[in-house]
């Protein structure tokens, strides 16, 4: 049985069948925040009460959709939800998988089913948070132990050290940015500016919005674009940063 230290947010716009999940949680042991009707106030409500978990309906009266407040829930709160649906159709599956649910139910459902699923929801969202944790304790470890001749990135589920001396340029590409050794590229999750932030200045040049490279790596200036020593890689040159390139390098 479960603890009324679980407390959990219906979102249910049919009333009857609201209270017949209100009466099923009770008996289970669960602790019931409220039932909403609306997207807009579950929302509200989730934030107000910061519930467990929510059980929520994807087909709601008003303007936002289950899936639309699911998605604001899990980006405001990162509480694990579980779709209370009639519906299950491919359509409405794909559009429930983007807000990455924990739990999918399809009415009419048995008590045995709403317990199974829920107490299956917080085992993996209690699992998924200490994995957080656990890896922003390691990240945190790895930058305190980075030098400036080294740097950790996450590659294949593992963190590996490179030299900063071999590392040739580092582009970015939407949210993510791309390391390039000779041999090797590795993506991580990042922003330009953080990267460059971690990288020492004397050693590295932004020389475009989306490119960083290695001052030892440049061997020529062709036009608008820089040649980088042993790799068949152009690198732009925006104008905003061509007059710190040209002090940079030295040129006369």
């Amino acid at each position: 049985m479960a603890t009324s230290k679980i407390g959990i947010l219906i979102v249910e716009d049919e009333s009857i069948v609201a209270r017949d999940i209100q009466q099923s949680l009770k008996k289970l042991g669960y602790e019931v925040l409220g039932i909403c009707a609306t997207g807009e106030e579950a929302v509200s409500k989730a934030e107000q009460t910061k519930p467990s978990l929510v059980l929520m309906d994807i087909m709601l009266r008003g303007d936002m959709s289950g899936i639309e407040a699911a998605d604001q829930i899990g980006q405001k709160l990162h509480i694990p939800i579980i779709f209370l649906t009639a519906y299950a159709d491919s359509s409405t599956l794909s559009k429930a998988k983007v807000t990455e649910p924990y739990g999918y139910i399809i009415k009419p459902f048995k008590e045995i089913d709403l317990q199974t699923n829920i107490e299956i929801a917080l085992y993996n969202h209690e699992k998924a948070t200490e994995s957080q944790k656990e890896r922003d304790f390691l990240y945190s470890l790895v930058e305190a132990k980075s030098t400036k001749e080294t740097i950790f990135v996450k590659s294949n589920m593992k963190l590996v050290k490179i030299y900063t001396k071999e590392i040739y340029f580092i582009e970015a590409l939407k949210d993510y940015v791309t390391i390039n050794t000779k041999n090797n590229r590795y993506v991580i999750h990042s922003t330009m500016k953080d990267i460059e932030s971690k990288f020492p200045a004397t050693e590295f040049l932004r020389a475009h919005r989306s490119f960083i490279v290695r001052i030892d790596k440049i061997t020529a200036i062709d036009h608008n674009f820089l040649v980088l020593d042993d790799i068949q890689k152009q690198i732009p040159v925006s104008a905003s940063y061509r007059g710190e390139l040209d002090k940079r390098l030295n040129m006369i």
